[in-house]
């Protein structure tokens, strides 16, 4: 028995680019920016979103709705902030996953604990984030304190900062 093949709809990016946040999935040129730099991507190799731009724009909606593909985005926005075409990935895979649950491809209770996850995953993103900066806060005032007790010896009238020439010492010496 022949395979069937799936069924395209050419209107499905349409639908898709009419959906907010999504209105630039049309201008997409599969670049490859969003998958190079997608953390999902790294450690799933069946996950592309330049894989999953392409079935929008083929019109594979079917096959795209009913894939767990749209499920495995963690939502970072990494994609989005690299996008030289302004494609947000991010609110398309979240347009996504509401047709796959309007259409019947998915049930409420799968969007509602990915929801949880990806709420989850932004507390995780921004508890690590002020740690790094919180971190990068005490290397900085680390060096400007250090950098304040440096310029401190140097200018120190003694003997230790006595040798040191000055700038405009070294012009009017020569």
């Amino acid at each position: 028995m022949a395979k069937e093949e799936p069924m395209m709809d050419a209107g499905f990016k349409y639908e898709v680019a009419a959906r907010p946040g999504a209105e630039n999935i049309t201008a997409c040129f599969s670049c490859g920016v969003c998958t190079a730099g997608c953390p999902v991507s790294e450690v799933d190799d069946r996950y592309n979103p330049r894989k999953i731009v392409r079935m929008i724009m083929w019109g594979m909606r079917e096959e795209l709705l009913s894939s767990e593909l749209v499920w495995l985005c963690n939502l970072c926005y990494s994609c989005h902030a690299h996008c030289p075409q302004n494609v947000k990935f991010t609110d398309v895979i979240t347009n996504l996953r509401e047709m796959a649950v309007q259409e019947g491809y998915a049930d409420k209770k799968m969007l509602q604990k990915v929801d949880r996850i990806d709420t989850l995953m932004q507390v995780i993103r921004r508890e690590l984030v002020a740690e790094v900066v919180e971190k990068q806060k005490d290397v900085a005032d680390a060096e400007q304190l250090n950098t304040a007790a440096i310029v401190q010896q140097l200018t120190a009238d003694d003997e230790r900062g006595a040798d040191i020439p000055c700038p405009e010492t070294r012009e009017t010496e020569q």
